[in-house]
Formats: C-alpha cells, sequence, structure tokens
C-alpha cells in the first residue's frame, strides 16, 4: 500500500500516489512528496518541506519546515537523469536545509543514521556522510566529500569537493577545508589546521585514557617530531599500535588529496 492508513497526512499537503508514506509517519501542512519517494516508519516531515524523486529516507527521521531533500545536483554536468538520495535512520535535518541527489545516472547521496543537521546549509551530489555526526547551520558541504562518523562541523564551515572528514573531528566555526582532515583531531583557523587532539569528543565517545594517550603520541609523531609523512605513519604504527591508531594511518595513507598540517 503506498500510504500506510496509519500515516497522518495534512490536508494541504500534495503526496504522489506513486510515493510510499511508512507506518505511523506524520506529514505536515503544504508537503510535497514526488514519486518514486519512500518514507519508513515513524517519520516526521514538517510544514512546507520538499521531498523531491528518487528519495529514501528510512525511519524516524525528523525533517523540518522548508527543507529540500533530493534536489537537482549543483553541477554543470548533471543531464537529468535518475540519481539518488538515501537517508538512513533517526536523522533529523533542520529548517531550510537542501541535500541534492547523485550526479551521474544511478549515483548516490548517501546520509547515514543518527545525524543531526541544523538550519540553512547544504549537502552537495555524491556524499557520504556517516553516522551520528552534527553539522551546525549555514554549513556547506560541497560534492563528492565523505564524513566518517561521530564528526562535529561548526557552523559556518565550508568544505571543498572531494575533501575527506575522518572520524571524531572536529571542525571549528567558519574554517574552510581544502585538504583531508585526519580522525580524532581538532581543526581551527580560516583554513583548517590542526590544533591538537578533540578531547571533549573522545570522552564522550568513551574512548578509553590509553587510547587517548596513544592519539597524543601519535599527533606529536604526525606534526611536532619533523617526521616525513611515511615515517611519521611507521612511527605511529611502530610505537603505540592501536586501534584507532592503526585507522588513523590507514586515513593518511589513502588520502587523495593529501592532509592538511600544521
Amino acid at each position: 500500500m503506498p500510504c500506510h492508513p496509519s500515516a497522518t497526512i495534512a490536508p494541504t499537503a500534495r503526496i504522489h500516489p506513486d510515493s510510499q508514506i511508512g507506518p505511523g509517519c506524520h506529514i505536515g501542512e503544504f508537503v510535497v512528496i514526488e514519486q518514486d519517494v519512500v518514507l519508513g516508519e515513524a517519520c516526521k516531515i514538517e510544514p512546507y518541506v520538499f521531498i523531491k524523486r528518487w528519495t529514501t529516507l528510512g525511519d524516524r527521521n525528523e525533517i523540518s519546515a522548508g527543507t529540500v531533500l533530493g534536489s537537482d545536483p549543483l553541477d554543470k554536468n548533471f543531464k537529468g537523469e535518475r540519481s539518488y538520495l538515501t537517508l538512513g535512520h533517526d536523522n533529523k535535518v533542520r529548517e531550510h536545509f537542501t541535500i541534492s541527489r547523485g550526479t551521474k545516472p544511478e549515483a548516490t547521496t548517501v546520509i547515514g543514521h543518527g545525524n543531526y543537521i541544523m538550519t540553512s546549509g547544504h549537502i552537495a551530489h555524491d556524499c557520504v556522510i556517516g553516522d551520528n555526526n552534527v553539522i551546525c547551520s549555514s554549513a556547506l558541504i560541497a560534492g563528492y566529500v565523505t564524513i566518517e562518523d561521530r564528526a562535529f562541523i561548526s557552523g559556518g564551515v565550508v568544505v571543498h569537493q572531494y575533501s575527506k572528514i575522518g572520524r571524531l573531528v572536529m571542525v571549528g566555526g567558519n574554517s574552510r577545508v581544502n585538504l583531508d582532515l585526519p580522525p580524532y583531531f581538532l581543526y581551527s583557523e580560516f583554513n583548517a589546521t590542526p590544533v591538537g587532539l578533540n578531547i571533549v569528543g573522545l570522552r564522550r565517545a568513551g574512548i578509553s585514557r590509553e587510547e587517548i594517550s596513544n592519539l597524543k603520541t601519535a599527533y606529536r609523531l604526525l606534526y611536532r617530531a619533523g617526521l616525513k609523512l611515511e615515517e611519521a605513519c611507521t612511527a605511529i604504527v611502530t610505537q603505540v599500535p592501536s586501534e584507532a591508531t592503526r585507522h588513523l594511518v590507514s586515513f593518511i595513507q589513502s588520502s587523495a588529496r593529501g592532509i592538511t598540517r600544521e
């Protein structure tokens, strides 16, 4: 059944009969949902939301007023072919935010689970956003960006296309990200620059004291020891081997754009 009988739909909402609305959903006034849209269970869609074609939401997502999901990519190479936007479960997208579909035919923009995305910003085409991230108001995430898990992107941050942001990173307000940001660290300044560990984020994530100590050593080896990048990676793996430091080194070694340095 395209629209589950337990869903609550405002009389002014416009829902295409070829969309699917899951059980327990609430659709507010003047919402527009195009065809080929799928909403999971218990989603809350506030007034004036526009969900465009080929967008899929999992369960318990909350989408606030004025948001547009599945918009056409802001890319001159886009020719109008079918592409997708998918959101997992338990995401909150606040007012006046836009998230685009992929650019190439059958490409997908992916938003994971449990993300809190604040107001008046944009996530562009072909991005991959992991789980439990916070993306604050007026942040602009360009195309093909990857953000791992539990990152905190402060207000007014702009992220250059193809950049990658590691897990448990915190980026200070109004910073510009144009290189990859290795995980677990805190970044600030106009051009995002490492300034130490994201201690608050690590503690909130339940990272052990021993692992935090390992990461402090890894930070010193990477940024303060005067080592070349390959030498620093070798020293980290040798001196403080752990799950977190191995992920750090793997992230650095797989970087295509290069990592930001002090």
